[in-house]
C-alpha cells in the first residue's frame, strides 16, 4: 500500500506540474500573438496613413490642374467673345453700307424712271404732232410704206423667191441623189432569188430503190415526217426535194443525207433522222441570228431575240431571203444615218429587226409589222428602235429621223434589180393559204401542200376525230378550199388518220 502511494503521488504531481506549465505556455503564446496582431495593425495603420497622404497630394494636384484648365477656358471664351463682338461690329458696318448703297440705287432708279417718263411723254407728243401733220396714224403709215415697197419691188421679189426655191430644190435633189447612189455603190452584195427545190446527190442509182422502199413506204415516211415532196426518177444521180417552205426542205435534205451515209433506210430510222435534223436546224437558226448581228455590228440583243432573227434565214419574201435582206438593209441604214447625222446604232438595229415579225407570222395572227412590234416590246428593246422599225411600210407615222432612214434602206434593198420576184411570192402565198385553210379545222395536227399545190396532205388527231368524222372533215376542207382559193385544175385533199401505240420492253 505504501509502495503504491509513493508511485501515485509523484504521478499526480507530474500531471499538475504539466498542467501549470501548459497554461503558462498558452498565456505566453497568447501574449505573443496579441503583440504580433498589434504590430500588424500598427503597420496597416501606418500604410493607410501613407496612402491617404498620397491620395490627398494627388487630389490636390488634380484640383490644381482643373483650376488651370478652367482658367485657360475662361481666357479662351473671353477671346472668342471679343472676336464675335468685333465681327458683329463689322457686320453692322457692312449692313449700313449696303443700306446706304441700296438707297442710292433706288434714288437713281427713281431719277431714271422720271426721265423715261419724260421721254415717253415727249415722244408721244411728237408722234401726235406727226400724225396731226400727216393725217395718218403710226400703224397706217407703216402699212402704207410696206404696201408701196411691195408694189414697187413685187416682181423682183417674186422672181428672186422662185429662183431661190428652184435652186434649193435642185440642190436638195442632187445631194439626196448623191447620197443614195454613194450608199448603193458602197454596198456591193450579190442577189440570189430563192427557189422551191433542193437536191441531194446519191452515189448510185441503186440507192433510189432503197430510198423508195417496199411499196413506197420509205419515201412516204420521209414525206410525211418532213412535210416535203421527193422527186426520185426525174434526174439521174440526184433526188429532188420540193417544198415552198425552206425550213422543211433543209430538214429533209439533212435527214436524207444522214440516211444515205448510214445506209439503214427504214421508216423508224427515217423518223429518227428527221428529229435529229430538226435539232440541227435549231442550232443553225441560233448561229444564223448571232452571225447576222455580228456582221452588222449590233450587240447586246437578247439570245431569244437572236433565235427568232435566225429563223428568217429560212423565210423568203418575193423570192428574196429575208435575213439577207435585213442584213443588207442594216448596212444601208448605218451608212445613211452617218451621212444624215442620225443615230447609227438605232438605225442599224431597227433595220436588222424590221422584218422580225415574218419569222412568226405563220404562227401568230396579224401583219408582220404588228407581230414584230409585239416581239420587240416583249424583249424590252429600246423605244427609239421600235419606232424606227415599225414605220418601214408606213403603217405607223415617221416620228423620228431614224424611221425615215430605215424605210429608205428597206426600199433600196427590196427594189434593186433582181432582188425580188413577184410571181414566186404569189405562188408561195397560195401554198401557205392552202395549208392555213386545213389547219383552221379542229382536230388537224399538220398540213403539207405538195406537188406545187396540186395536193395537200392532212394529218389528224385520231383521239379527237373518228373514221366517220374524218370522211366528213375531208369533204369540208375540200369545200372550203373551193370557196376561198382560185387555182387551175384540181387539188387532191389527202387526209391521213393513224393510231400509234408505243411501249418499251425492259
Amino acid at each position: 500500500m505504501t509502495l503504491d502511494l509513493w508511485i501515485i503521488i509523484p504521478l499526480i504531481g507530474g500531471i499538475v506540474l504539466g498542467y501549470f506549465l501548459r497554461q503558462t505556455k498558452a498565456k505566453l503564446d497568447k501574449s505573443s500573438l496579441e503583440l504580433k496582431t498589434q504590430q500588424v495593425l500598427l503597420d496597416a495603420k501606418t500604410k493607410a496613413e501613407e496612402r491617404l497622404e498620397e491620395a490627398k497630394k494627388k487630389a490636390e494636384e488634380i484640383v490644381e490642374e482643373a483650376r488651370k484648365e478652367e482658367k485657360e477656358l475662361k481666357l479662351g471664351f473671353q477671346k472668342l467673345e471679343t472676336k464675335l463682338a468685333e465681327k458683329e461690329i463689322l457686320i453692322e458696318n457692312q449692313k449700313q453700307k449696303i443700306e446706304d448703297e441700296k438707297k442710292r440705287i433706288e434714288g437713281q432708279i427713281e431719277t431714271i424712271e422720271a426721265k423715261k417718263a419724260e421721254l415717253e411723254k415727249s415722244e408721244e407728243l411728237k408722234r401726235k404732232e406727226l400724225e396731226k401733220l400727216s393725217g395718218l396714224s403710226a400703224e397706217e403709215a407703216k402699212k402704207a410704206l410696206f404696201i408701196e415697197a411691195e408694189k414697187k419691188y413685187q416682181t423682183d421679189l417674186l422672181s428672186h423667191l422662185q429662183k431661190l426655191e428652184m435652186n434649193g430644190e435642185e440642190q436638195l435633189k442632187n445631194k439626196s441623189r448623191e447620197i443614195i447612189l454613194s450608199i448603193i455603190q458602197r454596198l456591193a452584195t450579190s442577189t440570189a432569188s430563192e427557189i422551191t427545190t433542193s437536191t441531194v446527190s446519191i452515189p448510185s442509182e441503186d440507192l433510189k430503190g432503197r430510198i423508195i422502199g417496199k411499196e413506197g413506204r420509205n419515201i412516204r415516211a420521209l414525206e410525211r415526217a418532213a412535210g416535203v415532196e421527193l422527186i426520185v426518177d426525174d434526174t439521174p444521180g440526184v433526188i429532188i426535194i420540193s417544198s415552198f417552205d425552206p425550213l422543211r426542205r433543209h430538214i429533209a435534205k439533212i435527214a436524207l443525207e444522214n440516211l444515205i451515209l448510214d445506209g439503214r433506210i427504214q421508216p423508224v430510222r427515217i423518223e429518227e433522222a428527221v428529229s435529229k435534223a430538226q435539232l440541227e436546224i435549231e442550232k443553225l437558226v441560233k448561229e444564223a441570228g448571232e452571225q447576222a448581228a455580228y456582221e452588222v455590228g449590233v450587240m447586246n440583243l437578247e439570245p431569244k431575240l437572236l433565235n427568232i432573227l435566225g429563223r428568217l434565214k429560212f423565210r423568203t419574201s418575193y423570192g428574196q431571203n429575208v435575213l439577207q435582206h435585213s442584213i443588207e438593209a442594216a448596212h444601208l441604214a448605218g451608212m445613211l444615218a452617218s451621212e444624215l447625222g442620225a443615230d447609227v446604232n438605232v438605225s442599224k438595229t431597227a433595220a436588222l429587226l424590221h422584218d422580225i415579225g415574218k419569222a412568226m407570222d405563220h404562227e401568230i395572227q396579224g401583219s408582220h409589222v404588228e407581230i414584230g412590234k409585239r416581239i420587240l416590246e416583249k424583249f424590252g428593246v429600246d423605244k427609239k428602235i421600235i419606232l424606227a422599225a415599225i414605220a418601214h411600210h408606213g403603217d405607223y407615222p415617221y416620228e423620228t429621223l431614224e424611221s425615215i432612214v430605215v424605210q429608205t434602206a428597206e426600199a433600196i434593198s427590196a427594189s434593186r434589180p433582181g432582188a425580188r420576184r413577184d410571181t414566186l411570192e404569189n405562188y408561195l402565198r397560195r401554198l401557205e393559204d392552202l395549208e392555213k385553210i386545213a389547219l383552221n379545222f379542229e382536230g388537224v395536227d399538220k398540213a403539207y401542200a405538195l406537188q406545187a399545190g396540186r395536193e395537200i396532205r392532212i394529218f389528224i388527231n385520231p383521239e379527237k376525230i373518228s373514221d366517220y368524222q374524218a370522211k366528213i372533215l375531208c369533204r369540208q376542207i375540200a369545200d372550203q378550199i373551193e370557196k376561198d382559193l382560185k387555182y387551175p385544175g384540181e387539188i387532191k385533199v389527202h387526209l391521213i388518220r393513224e393510231n400509234r401505240i408505243v411501249e418499251f420492253a425492259r
